[in-house]
């Protein structure tokens, strides 16, 4: 909801500022099709890579303390918001199952959205559980229903 790429920039320069926290890379912007529902406006993605010295749980607390200034309001599961942040992964090879979190973020495999930035900042990077890079497991996902373009420097939200 709102001006997308200022959401995202604004995200990502909060993000540096967090206390022990840099964002070391960060990818292109991308415009992508809603995947799991009907009606919403197409959404702008991006992947970061930040260095922390936080433990997962706070970096979780830190990042949902962002979405919470942004203006998002947790109603109801895939609602439009003005950000959403996930952590996909945490450190290489790590998993995390905690009731809060999961890393890597169950979901991130089977998302054009998520692995076109992810490919794009690390694509030999392997995903911890499939053992495979972020481009073998882009390049076996389809298509259909998940368009994923690069943003133009001219796009508006």
């Amino acid at each position: 909801m709102g001006d997308k790429m200022a959401n995202c920039n604004l995200a990502i320069d909060m993000i540096d500022s967090m206390p022990g926290s840099v964002v070391t890379l960060r990818s292109s912007f991308y415009r992508t099709e809603p995947v799991g529902v009907e009606g919403h406006d197409w959404y702008i993605n991006c992947a970061a890579c930040i260095l922390t010295n936080t433990d997962p749980l706070a970096l979780l607390k830190n990042l949902l303390e962002i979405e919470a200034a942004m203006g998002r309001k947790r109603k109801k599961k895939w609602d439009p918001r003005s950000i959403d942040i996930d952590i996909l992964l945490f450190g290489p090879g790590r998993i995390i199952t905690v009731p809060d979190l999961k890393v890597p973020h169950p979901l991130m495999h089977k998302r054009r959205f998520v692995l076109v930035p992810m490919a794009q900042i690390a694509p030999d990077l392997v995903h911890p559980v499939y053992n495979m890079t972020m481009t073998e497991l882009l390049n076996m996902l389809g298509k259909d229903g998940q368009a994923v373009s690069p943003v133009s420097d001219s796009y508006c939200s």
